[in-house]
């Protein structure tokens, strides 16, 4: 059975803690990201919270994943959420749930943007992923209720999951992969849009060797991503990054020059480090990730 003629068969969902709320364009609450699309939904249905589009970074990518790009999608949204940024992406199988659950193992948020009613989890086998995401994140929907109906449900899924993202990174896609309608859209908003080189004899890298070509970013690890999107959501992170320059400082120049504690600046310095976005050098001092 077709990949979307299986998604297209979940159920009700059942066990969700979170009841859904519905917003119109305009008010408070509906995912601002999406008053940019030509084509923005009236109202949207949200189940937990999504965050500021500023705050977000989409991460999608093949439903037949490898083993190789499950690994990359899980390190880059860890590394993301582990600096205070949300990983949106689509809840569907492979590369879409390895970057929803490597967000919730760094302990961070994750918005899925479902091609159905809240009420229909698509797939069915990712309800209880699903009730994990609205915990820590949000679910939304353009649609009130229902299942999808056909695979153009899905690449109308997907402009909603570009528009709600600062930069959006196609982890792993073949030459016809849905995720690049997701890029397409990314590239109409003026969204940074990145791809992960992968071998160039495989059919599941052709997509983002594709994009690469058309002069998507690469992206290797999340300090290519967060050397365009900061991670904003952090204020602490941002104030240690914006004290950081190109020649090494010490931990107590770093924490006086942010207003931050010794403790506090180590603690951040460490996770920044993970991310890629900053390096230790010699001497117990630290500058940013690629300064000369």
């Amino acid at each position: 059975m077709p990949a979307h003629h299986a998604e297209a068969s979940a159920r009700p969902a059942v066990g969700l803690d979170r009841e859904p709320r519905a917003f119109a364009i305009g008010a408070s609450g509906y995912p601002d990201g999406l008053s940019d699309l030509p084509d923005a939904p009236a109202e949207v249905h949200v189940r937990g919270r999504v965050p500021e589009r500023c705050q977000c970074v989409a991460l999608v990518g093949a439903r037949a994943a490898t083993p190789y790009g499950l690994r990359v999608a899980g390190t880059l949204a860890r590394d993301l959420a582990a600096v205070g940024l949300t990983v949106v992406s689509g809840l569907a199988r492979g590369i879409d749930a390895a970057a929803h659950r490597g967000a919730l193992e760094a302990g961070g948020a994750t918005v899925a943007v479902l091609p159905a009613g809240l009420d229909h989890i698509t797939p069915a086998h990712h309800r209880e992923l699903a009730n994990q995401i609205a915990g820590r994140g949000g679910l939304f929907s353009e649609y009130a209720t229902g299942p999808p109906w056909g695979r153009g449900a899905f690449v109308r899924r997907n402009r909603l999951i570009a528009a709600q993202s600062s930069a959006v990174v196609v982890v792993e896609a073949g030459e016809d992969s849905g995720a690049l309608s997701t890029a397409k859209v990314a590239r109409s908003l003026g969204r940074p849009l990145f791809a992960v080189p992968g071998d160039v004899d495989r059919p599941a890298s052709q997509g983002c060797l594709a994009l690469l070509r058309d002069g998507a970013r690469v992206c290797v690890s999340a300090a290519d991503v967060l050397a365009v999107v900061p991670p904003v959501a952090a204020r602490a992170e941002s104030r240690l990054l914006d004290a950081l320059r190109a020649e090494p400082a010490s931990l107590e120049a770093l924490a006086a020059r942010s207003g931050l504690g010794l403790s506090e600046s180590l603690a951040l310095l460490l996770r920044l480090q993970w991310a890629g976005a900053v390096q230790s050098c010699p001497g117990q001092r630290w500058r940013k990730s690629g300064a000369a």
